[in-house]
């Protein structure tokens, strides 16, 4: 049995979940709406305030999307509920940001600035303070829109390993390199 996939989904006040057809779960809470299509062969049970998900056999196949959709669903809960916030930070000489709506305008030490459209469902500040890096705060009820939007905007500067420039999460280690003269 899958540890993950055994532990029920605890509904929190204030939230709606209803299966539909063709195993589609939608989770309504105060923060807003998300849905999930479920691969039929999950049977997904709503009783008490709580959500369990079956699977019909131990197969590899079953196993796996076992323990994925109770952590999709459980996401997902917690996204209507208190919802997600991932923190960028850039460091480096010049770097600045700036949003007008969900326009963010990067300058990264390229020629030009770059400008990244942020999808409607996040929502993006802008954070500088004197003698502080620069912060772009994304924040939403669905993990993985903001995790992928996040990944983008880091890919676009990547912190390099030798003085640390670039866009990194808050809070992420990076692994630092000696330079030229630490061997000598």
């Amino acid at each position: 049995m899958s540890r993950i996939g055994k532990n029920p989904v605890t509904i929190t006040k204030g939230v709606n979940v209803s299966v539909g057809t063709d195993n589609v779960i939608t989770v309504k809470g105060p923060k807003g709406e998300l849905k999930q299509a479920i691969d039929p062969d999950i049977k997904v049970e709503v009783k008490d305030d709580k959500i369990v998900f079956v699977r019909p056999t131990d197969q590899i196949r079953h196993k796996a999307m076992h323990g994925l959709y109770r952590a999709l669903v459980q996401n997902m809960v917690t996204g209507v509920t208190d919802g997600y916030t991932k923190t960028l930070e850039l460091v480096g000489v010049g770097y600045k940001a700036s949003n007008q709506g969900n326009l963010l305008d990067l300058s990264l030490g390229y020629s030009h600035n770059i400008i990244v459209e942020i999808p409607k469902e996040l929502t993006v500040a802008t954070a500088q303070e004197k003698g502080k890096n620069p912060k772009v705060i994304l924040t939403s009820v669905d993990k993985q829109l903001l995790g992928a939007v996040a990944a983008k905007i880091r890919s676009l500067r990547k912190p390099e390993p030798y003085k640390g420039k670039g866009v990194k999460f808050e809070g992420e280690v990076l692994r630092r390199k000696a330079g030229k003269s630490a061997g000598k």
